[in-house]
């Protein structure tokens, strides 16, 4: 039974050990290479008296990064991922939660560390892999750990503006990497191309399957996400033939008339997820890939990665959602109704899940922690946790689950209850709109609507007005350049109330 996630790494070496593993523009890692880095990290850490806490990992995103953690995972640790795209008051409010007492760095995060208060010691990449590493040190650490030690802590923004780190173990990230891997069919042949940054929980689709199947992942160059026909020419020029990337970033390249110009070549399988694809959207890659396998993907970071998945295997109806599907194996999803009841088949509810891809909780917010996992109500004899998404969903006819909204972006407006996702899908569906978004003012009581794209405000309004009830009508329409999304390539609904409140 495998029981750490080194094991991928250690079971694949043997097998290809001059293979590229991770891969940029800047630098290649071969597997033999990041073994041996990662027990030189492990036992520098090691000797210093560092085990069974958090390990900073604060540098550019690269291949040495990722080398890195797998570096703090060898000494017993679990690595905590920073980088210098993110605020900087939001890397001090984290390094003040944490505390940490060691953190990797490199030669353009080093200098930064002063401003951040930073009180540990700082351990340069390049010196950490000089180390020699030490084989007996390395066992005793492996024998004493477990499969629910924890390996790692990614920080998501807490409602209050306060981070919350989310602390994962060996035991879920292995459940959900063997799922997924077989869900998705990867093997030694697969080429990754990462979209996402390393300081979230969507990288591990490509990190750990990297391992265990002998492949490799080459990390996208941002600058590519701006510029749609470079970004499609990147992953022919190296082959790329796996994705797993959030909606918009695929968006981004059918809405803009790429596929016009250049076609993605050796694509064979494309995962998505985070938001709602739009079926306009999703069927000019259905059309530019008629052979490749697409599949939607949902869940929470608290559930390690993703949770459920859809194989897209139908058409569907521009105003049609596609389904999120089904829970992974040894996954179990419960809707609940308002009264803590199992929602009846068909109707809406808050999306539970159950199983051992939960993960260990807020790290130090044990308040927090008890607010989303919580005893499942329908199971009164034993213990048994469950995660509370704050997800609304229903099962379709076919046995799917279909996501339908955040709990968040339900409102009630003008006597009706509304999803603003189905005003968002409806005006997608104009031609000549990019990208949509849609938040309410509670205040006012108006429905605010942005959208890019070259389309007058009074065209897309009496499109609407033909579309939509009156109760649905946007009381406001913005324009805008450029839609703004987060660092993982969500749509920033926070950023739009604060274009919308200036």
């Amino acid at each position: 039974m495998q029981t750490n996630v080194l094991e991928y790494l250690e079971q694949t070496l043997p097998r290809v050990p001059n293979k590229t593993a991770f891969a940029d523009d800047h630098m290649q890692l071969t597997f033999a290479q990041l073994s041996g880095n990662a027990k030189a990290i492990g036992t520098q850490l090691h000797a210093d008296g560092i085990y069974g806490e958090p390990v900073v990992v604060f540098m550019e995103k690269s291949p040495a990064a990722i080398n890195a953690f797998f570096g703090v995972i060898y000494a017993g640790c679990y690595y905590v991922p920073l980088d210098v795209e993110m605020p900087a008051f939001r890397i001090e409010m984290i390094l003040e939660q944490l505390k940490p007492r060691a953190l990797i760095c490199d030669a353009v995060t080093q200098p930064q560390l002063a401003q951040y208060g930073f009180q540990g010691k700082a351990y340069l990449f390049d010196d950490c892999i000089q180390t020699e590493p030490d084989e007996a040190a390395l066992a005793m650490i492996r024998r004493k750990q477990l499969d629910i030690d924890p390996i790692y802590i990614v920080f998501t923004s807490g409602s209050t503006g306060v981070p919350k780190g989310i602390l994962a173990c060996h035991r879920s990230v292995i459940d959900y990497i063997e799922n997924l891997s077989e869900t998705l069919g990867f093997h030694e042949g697969t080429v990754f191309g990462n979209q996402t940054p390393l300081y979230f929980d969507a990288c591990l689709k490509e990190l750990f399957p990297t391992l265990k199947f002998g492949g490799t992942t080459w990390l996208v160059p941002k600058s590519c996400f701006s510029f749609p026909i470079k970004l499609v020419e990147y992953l022919n020029e190296h082959k790329i033939n796996t994705i797993c990337w959030v909606v918009s970033a695929l968006t981004m390249i059918s809405a803009t008339g790429t596929f016009k110009t250049v076609k993605p070549e050796t694509l064979e399988t494309i995962a998505f997820g985070s938001e709602v694809f739009p079926v306009k959207q999703f069927r000019m890659w259905r059309e530019v890939l008629p052979n490749a396998s697409f599949t939607n993907l949902y869940g929470p970071t608290e559930a390690t990665g993703m949770s459920c998945y859809y194989h897209v295997n139908r058409a569907f109806e521009d105003t049609d959602a596609i389904p999120i599907g089904r829970p992974f194996r040894n996954t179990g999803i419960i809707l609940l109704d308002e009264n803590n009841q199992e929602a009846p088949y068909g109707e809406p509810g808050e999306i539970c899940i159950r199983g051992t891809c939960l993960t260990m909780g807020y790290y130090g917010q044990p308040d927090k922690t008890a607010e989303v996992f919580t005893q499942n109500p329908l199971q009164t004899r034993y213990p048994e946790l469950i995660y509370r998404t704050g997800d609304i969903a229903h099962y379709n006819e076919d046995g799917d689950l279909v996501f339908v909204s955040r709990k968040d972006y339900q409102i009630k407006h003008m006597g009706h209850r509304i999803e603003l996702g189905e005003i968002e899908i409806n005006c997608g569906l104009y031609e000549g709109v990019e990208s949509v978004g849609c938040i309410y003012d509670k205040v006012k009581g108006k429905i605010v609507l942005f959208y890019t794209g070259q389309v007058e405000k009074a065209e897309l309004a009496a499109y609407l007005k033909e579309r939509l009830p009156r109760y649905m009508q946007p009381n406001k329409i913005r324009q805008l350049e450029e839609m703004p999304h987060t660092p993982n390539g969500k749509l920033d609904r926070k950023a739009l109330t604060a274009m919308y409140n200036a």
